[in-house]
């Protein structure tokens, strides 16, 4: 039977209910945010809710910044929640509820044990080599024999004899005998509940029908079930996914590089319909498929596709897979991105016109932004090595006779300007690189660019001249 306590969060009758729990101490990392995505996809998929519930009942650690970079992140990978989210912190209440019904039912105990005897206790454990669990002192001594007013915790009583199966939608059948699993506290000394308790609350009250997380989370299901069944309440379908790990194969962390979804939109330049699809394929698959757009992976995605093995970060699928949505992106919305990169008043008419030149060879923003420096570049224009290299008196000169033959075109197209240029290289005996090498360089300052045709149409007759110009050798020096 139900508990009849209040609950500020409806249920979910026959509907697929997932929910994502992150606990705001820090950034939305990778881990979790592919999380949120199976979460996400898994309830979308069936046609359910996916719920979210911020777990910041960790009040030292908590933070509302990190509680905002979450939310921030979520939105960003475009995964929407039909419902606002729930603070774990606001339901204390709830949770002490539920813990005083599982003292009332005798299926938890009041723990008298003080902090000394159980440190006590753990040093006898350690000093005889065995594991490390609370050894039911109070499970079955009556309340009375303890001192007036003593302070005590609330303990689950867990099942002693037998063994309890779990059979994971990913994992397959996982089962512990339940001697392993100790009477732990789920209402401290304080009043305060503790994780293990308000996690399971939670799920009921929210009508969450499958909880899909981590496998380091798999230990924890053996201890929460016992609340469940105690509380005669339904169990949810369990499917836990293998960890991230770094390419080395140890687990995904901060000496790997970026590990925080707003690392990869800030720091790398990744699209979000990028990390969607990668972070997809993080473990889950299709076949032989690697690019699954937003609408196939709804209609794609189930659990039968999660693997039972680590997967392993590769930066380099994530850049390939960043250039084809930015091939596929729309001009308009990467002018928008790599003006915000280059800061400044920057003609993002003038970008979006350069988009088509600069994204074929683009795999990040920041590289779009690189590319499209050249555009708002100031005269002199600042030379790295390899360009002031080319700009000896040879390529000066040459650049002297481009200046001259550009300037009386009048048609200055990409079809007209390289037909132009053709011809003075066969005239001068040269071939075309020898003099598009040095006009690269004195119109980007660099040694690579978009075409050099597209250069001058995107920079425009008077300014394509005046860098040119700027660099060629004085007129009399070619006569």
């Amino acid at each position: 039977m139900a508990s009849s306590g209040a609950s500020d969060v409806g249920g979910n009758a026959g509907q697929v209910v997932t929910r994502f729990a992150p606990s705001p101490t820090g950034f939305l990392h990778i881990g979790g945010a592919r999380t949120a995505l199976f979460n996400w996809l898994f309830a979308r998929h069936h046609g359910g809710k996916a719920l979210l519930r911020i777990e910041d009942t960790d009040t030292k650690r908590s933070t509302q910044e990190a509680i905002d970079k979450i939310l921030e992140g979520l939105d960003w990978l475009g995964l929407d929640y039909d419902e606002p989210p729930v603070f774990q912190s606001d339901r204390a209440d709830r949770h002490r509820e539920v813990a005083l019904e599982l003292l009332e039912r005798d299926q938890a105990y009041k723990c008298f044990a003080t902090p000394e005897e159980l440190e006590a206790m753990r040093a006898e454990q350690r000093a005889a080599k065995q594991p490390m669990r609370y050894d039911g002192r109070w499970r079955d001594r009556d309340p009375s024999e303890a001192p007036a007013d003593a302070p005590y915790t609330i303990r689950l009583r867990t099942p002693e004899e037998g063994e309890t199966v779990i059979d994971d939608a990913v994992q397959g059948r996982v089962t512990v005998r339940n001697s392993e699993i100790d009477d732990y506290i789920i209402l401290r000394a304080d009043g305060t509940p503790t994780y293990m308790l308000a996690v399971v609350v939670d799920d009921h009250d929210m009508g969450c029908t499958h909880v899909i997380r981590g496998d380091d989370h798999l230990n924890n299901a053996f201890r929460q079930l016992p609340v469940m069944r105690a509380m005669g309440w339904d169990e949810p379908v369990y499917a836990h996914i293998p960890l991230i790990h770094g390419a080395d194969g140890a687990k995904l962390s901060k000496r790997h590089g970026a590990v925080g979804v707003e690392a990869y939109r800030d720091e790398e330049g990744v699209l979000p319909e990028a990390l969607f699809n990668y972070l997809l394929r993080l473990g889950w698959g299709h076949g032989d498929r690697e690019e699954i757009d937003r609408e196939e992976a709804i209609a794609l995605f189930d659990l039968d596709g999660v693997g039972k093995s680590a997967s392993r970060f590769d930066i380099k699928k994530l850049q390939n897979l960043n250039g084809h949505y930015i091939r596929e992106a729309d001009d308009r919305r990467l002018a928008g991105l790599v003006a915000e990169r280059i800061g400044g008043n920057v003609d993002e008419g003038r970008l979006e016109q350069a988009m088509p030149v600069l994204k074929p060879r683009a795999k990040s923003i920041n590289e779009l932004a690189e590319g499209a420096a050249f555009l708002f570049a100031t005269r002199p224009l600042a030379m790295d090595e390899k360009a002031a290299a080319l700009l000896d008196e040879d390529g000066r000169a040459r650049l002297a006779r481009v200046a001259a033959r550009l300037r009386a075109e009048n048609d200055w197209t990409i079809e007209t300007l390289e037909a132009t240029t053709k011809a003075l290289a066969e005239e001068l005996g040269l071939g075309l690189g020898k003099l598009a090498q040095p006009m690269r360089a004195a119109l980007t300052g660099t040694t690579t660019s978009p075409g050099i045709f597209d250069v001058l149409v995107l920079l425009g007759k008077d300014e394509s001249l005046a860098r040119i110009d700027a660099q060629a050798a004085p007129a009399k020096e070619t006569e």
